[in-house]
């Protein structure tokens, strides 16, 4: 089962990724120019914020009881993924990835770290 360690591993893994505490030390905040994760933990289960196009994050909440439109978030545009077990962990990485993705074509090209995928 995808943990709250292993979400913030795979946070860490992408290129120029920065672990970063603004909202308090229980909240971690991953960005590279812009924040594209925010990882916490509430009553023993961690949760994550993502980025998402805002039509597959429709879709990936119908399929997913744990996915939820992003709390304090833009919902159209973030979700929070309940790291509960039930989605399944090559999904919850591949948003990640899918959320780092988005925030890098955001940024100015010469802010823009160069993906290597």
């Amino acid at each position: 089962m995808f943990d709250f360690q292993q979400c913030r591993d795979h946070c860490l893994m992408q290129l120029q990724s920065v672990e970063d505490f603004p909202f308090g030390p229980d909240i971690y905040v991953y960005k590279t120019g812009k924040i594209f994760a925010i990882l916490s933990e509430q009553d023993g289960v961690a949760r994550v914020n993502l980025k998402c196009d805002p039509t597959e994050a429709l879709m990936l909440r119908d399929i997913f009881p744990a996915i939820t439109p992003g709390y304090h978030m833009n919902k159209q545009h973030w979700n929070t993924v309940l790291l509960d077990g039930s989605v399944p962990d090559n999904e919850i990485k591949r948003q990640i990835e899918n959320s780092y993705k988005l925030i890098v074509q955001s940024l100015p090209k010469a802010k823009r770290p160069l993906l290597t995928k």
